[in-house]
């Protein structure tokens, strides 16, 4: 099942949805009120949804808009240097233990928003990752359990402002700029997904493909993360996890090949969809709230 966060065009507070046959249903008409979060909390009960959609409300994919499928995640967690092939284009050595650095919630954006070239930086990149995301609180999970808390899986795009990035061990700045944490389109539910270690995910700017591997080629994949995150600390739900990027990145191209104004970034995984996002120019003006 495709689960979306959705916006009518024609104004209204972000809904969610069932994506079908080209449009969306509205689940909260079929009896399912409350955002992503809480209907993940709540426990996605598939068979019951379905037998519900023919009573919705039903609106055609030009009347939405598509957010964020979860739009205020608590935690955005991100595991670098997760692929090997990445490793040997970073001239760095491979990690011994799993390398996570966080992504504060303020860059999370929409499947097809605009995403900003900052002010203070031209080293603007791009990182296709597949995403997931928790839907039981959990700690101490051991991985042949960890499928039992991923409530979904979607794409995501780790924009990266690279020098910043660089200035400390923890990234977090860096990978941090808002806009710069577009994920989705929708939730593609677990049933749907199958194996979630077997999927192609490539990345194109302006339609030249950067990047081209399978989820297959993680080192520590997503039943690895959840065992060694809830080692240390409780996952929530609407927690979301980025699981890494292949080789193909812009830093790492001669000379590197930065983002700029216009470049159009696409991340494609087989199963999930699609998410496109136009590079802006940010606005450098103060603002105080």
């Amino acid at each position: 099942m495709k689960l979306a966060t959705y916006q009518l065009n024609s104004g209204g507070d972000a809904e969610v949805g069932v994506v079908i046959d080209g449009g969306i249903v509205n689940l909260a008409s079929c009896g399912f009120e409350g955002d992503m979060k809480s209907l993940l909390a709540a426990g996605i009960d598939i068979a019951a949804i379905e037998a519900s959609l023919g009573k919705g409300n039903r609106f055609s994919e030009d009347e939405v808009s598509l957010l964020a499928p979860i739009p205020h995640p608590g935690k955005v967690l991100a595991i670098g240097l997760n692929y090997g092939d990445h490793i040997a284009e970073s001239g760095m050595e491979a990690p011994k233990h799993q390398v996570w650095f966080n992504k504060q919630h303020n860059c999370v954006n929409g499947p097809y928003s605009d995403i900003n070239l900052p002010s203070v930086s031209p080293m603007l990149d791009y990182e296709a990752e597949l995403c997931l995301v928790i839907s039981r609180k959990c700690k101490h999970v051991p991985k042949e359990r960890a499928h039992e808390v991923i409530g979904g899986y979607f794409c995501g795009n780790d924009v990266s402002v690279r020098d910043w990035q660089m200035r400390a061990q923890t990234f977090q700045i860096g990978k941090s700029f808002d806009t710069h944490g577009p994920i989705g389109p929708w939730l593609v539910t677990p049933d749907e997904v199958g194996d979630p270690h077997d999927l192609d995910i490539r990345c194109f700017v302006n339609g030249e493909e950067r990047q081209n591997s399978n989820t297959r080629h993680l080192i520590f994949d997503c039943y690895d993360a959840i065992a060694h995150l809830t080692q240390a600390f409780t996952l929530d739900v609407g927690d979301v996890l980025f699981m890494g990027t292949p080789a193909g990145v812009g830093a790492a191209m001669k000379p590197p090949a930065w983002l700029q104004e216009g470049d159009k970034v696409r991340v494609e995984i087989d199963k999930l969809g699609y998410i496109e996002n136009t590079v802006v120019a940010e606005s450098a003006d103060t603002i105080i709230g």
